[in-house]
Order: C-alpha cells, then sequence, then structure tokens
C-alpha cells in the first residue's frame, strides 16, 4: 500500500514538473497567458470559508472541484449540492454537482460549471451606440467522476469533463481530466491531501469571424482583392494547478470542533504560494470559518476569508447544508458565497 502510494505521489509530481515554472526571465510571471480562466474559481462556501486550503480536507460535494477523492467521505450514500456567485465584473458563476455511492465499486458523480454574461450590444468604430446585434460570452464545464477507497486509509479519485468557451460567433473546446488522492495517516488527527486539475491540451478558437477577405497585393492594379482567408488563432495552454495540503483535527469532542488546514499550490500560470484556514464547530451544528488566501503569491488581490455554516437535520440521516463565505479581493470587488447540499 505504501508502494502505491509513493507511486502516485511521484507521478504528480512527474506531471506538474513537465509543465514547467510559472515565471519568464526578467521576473516576469505566466499571468493571464492559459485559455479557460474559469476553471480556476473556487467551489463551495465551506471551503473558501477556509481561505481554500482544502486538498486535505474535502469531504463533501465541492470535491470534485479541489480533489476528487473526497468524494468517498460523503455520508451516508450520496449528496446534491447548488451554488450561485454574482461573479466579477458583473458575470455569474454557477455550479451543480452531485454524487451517490455505487457499493463496493465506489463513488460516481456528475457536475455542471458555468461563467455567464448578459447580453451585449454590438458596437463599432462607426455605429458606437451598437449596429442592432447582441453579443454575449458563456464558459462551461461538464464532468464526470469517480472515487474509491482503495483501503481504510488511502483513497483516489478522478475527473474527466468537456471545456468549452464561446463568445458571439468563436468557440473553443477540449477534454481534461483531474487527478486527487487521501491519505490518513497513522496519527488519526493528520490527513494528506494532493491533487492535479486540468491537466489535457491547449486550446484555441474557431469559428467565423476569423474568416476576412485578403488582397495579396494591395498595390497591384487589377488582382483579386477579395480571396477567401482564414486567420489563424494560436493555443493557449488549461490553467494546471497543482495541490499539497494538510488537515489537522486540533479538538474532535463532541460539544466542540476544531480543524486546521494549510495548502501550497503550484500553478503553471502564477508564482507558487501558500493558504491556511481553520473551522470551528460547535456541538457538529454551527460552524465558524476564516482563512488567508494566496501567501506569497506575486501581485495577488486576494486575502482574508471568512465562513459560517449551519446543518439542518430533515431526518435523522438526511442534513441539508448551507454555507456563507465573504473574500476579501482587494482593489476588486470583494465576493459573497452562498452553498445549498443536501445528503442522503
Amino acid at each position: 500500500m505504501k508502494r502505491v502510494s509513493i507511486l502516485l505521489f511521484g507521478l504528480m509530481i512527474w506531471l506538474v514538473g513537465g509543465s514547467g515554472y510559472a515565471r519568464v526571465p526578467g521576473g516576469l510571471t505566466k499571468s493571464g497567458t492559459t485559455a479557460a480562466q474559469f476553471l480556476k474559481i473556487q467551489v463551495g462556501a465551506r471551503a473558501i470559508g477556509m481561505g481554500g486550503a482544502y486538498a486535505a480536507a474535502a469531504n463533501d460535494i465541492s470535491s470534485i472541484y479541489w480533489n476528487p477523492a473526497g468524494l468517498t467521505r460523503i455520508k451516508p450514500n450520496g449528496s446534491v449540492g447548488f451554488i450561485h456567485t454574482k461573479w466579477l465584473a458583473g458575470t455569474n458563476f454557477d455550479f451543480v454537482g452531485a454524487a451517490i455511492r455505487a457499493g463496493s465499486i465506489g463513488v460516481i458523480g456528475l457536475s455542471f460549471t458555468s461563467l455567464s454574461m448578459p447580453d451585449m450590444r454590438v458596437r463599432t468604430e462607426f455605429e458606437p451606440e451598437g449596429t442592432g446585434e447582441f453579443f454575449s460570452a458563456l464558459d462551461l464545464a461538464m464532468g464526470v467522476s469517480f472515487a474509491r477507497a482503495i483501503t481504510d486509509r488511502f483513497s483516489v479519485g478522478f475527473n474527466m469533463k468537456y471545456i468549452r468557451q464561446q463568445i458571439w460567433h468563436m468557440t473553443s473546446s477540449a477534454i481534461a481530466f483531474d487527478l486527487g488522492i487521501l491519505f490518513q495517516t497513522d496519527f488519526n488527527w493528520l490527513t494528506l491531501g494532493m491533487s492535479i486539475s486540468n491537466f489535457g491540451p491547449k486550446m484555441h478558437y474557431t469559428g467565423k469571424d476569423v474568416f476576412i477577405n485578403y488582397d495579396f497585393n494591395p498595390d497591384e492594379y487589377g488582382d483579386n482583392s477579395y480571396i477567401f482567408a482564414n486567420l489563424q488563432t494560436d493555443y493557449w495552454d488549461l490553467p494546471l494547478m497543482f495541490r499539497f495540503g494538510l488537515a489537522m483535527k486540533i479538538l474532535s469532542g463532541e460539544m466542540n470542533q476544531l480543524t486546521g488546514t494549510i495548502e501550497a499550490r503550484h500553478p503553471n500560470d502564477n508564482t507558487e504560494s501558500i493558504s491556511l484556514g481553520m473551522e470551528y464547530g460547535f456541538r457538529h451544528w454551527v460552524f465558524f470559518r476564516t482563512g488567508y488566501q494566496a501567501l506569497f503569491e506575486k501581485d495577488s488581490e486576494k486575502g482574508l476569508t471568512f465562513g459560517l455554516g449551519w446543518i439542518y437535520y430533515l431526518s435523522p440521516i438526511i442534513p441539508l447544508h448551507f454555507d456563507y463565505a465573504y473574500a476579501n479581493w482587494g482593489r476588486l470587488i470583494s465576493t459573497h458565497r452562498f452553498s445549498l447540499a443536501i445528503d442522503f
């Protein structure tokens, strides 16, 4: 079992190492050089309230995003979760996820993520008030997940997801994969978690907006100035993210529970960073959370986070989870997240 754990850890490190460092000569970073940036928007108010340090603490439906191995911790038989957020710059972020136990096979999950915006007027240099047309943009990802507890201490999980971006007449799509593992150490209060997200091919836009009429030699009289041509768009990497985290149960009594988390991140389009989180629970019923995001990340606008949680039992075995999180985004507006999930 230990050999399997070491091999998987080594494989994930090798995959991330092959992506290259997120710095370029001159002290600059590769920030803004990857496609499908919506894949970096964090999911789940509980996780966000804890500063996003959640790879080792993942145990709910948001595990699909943070560490799919966490789906093995869902109790008793499955879970469904919903998230709607008024995101930055007037956009809307939505996530829906569901997971169910399939006996001894493992846990199977489905998820849908989208980032959308309202319609906007098409404006040109000569018609600044609008041409009468409207355009919109939409990013979405649809995924299927599988997680399995290999032993009582070691779990592994996978996501396969279809990614699509579109703006007006242009689209781009790809298939990507996530891999996650959880390891409960011999110290029952300490859990290790590791995940790699968005491993897949490069993306590029195609569509009718790249078709143009081209004049090969505009200075030549009588040549064809309406040759059909196609502009070539560049290919961009997906935002690959590697996470390694620790979750520590500091208190685990019936009245009081206290969990601390720490997580290190290595993205392929930014500098490395560390996030910290803390959650206090009273009688497994009311929860208070805080954290700090992206320590040491260059030019980060992220900062403190706070969160609250409440569990209402529809029956002795069917809890309804309400979670809220506030995150400070510096010069950008702060965000408020609400999550609703039901276990069955």
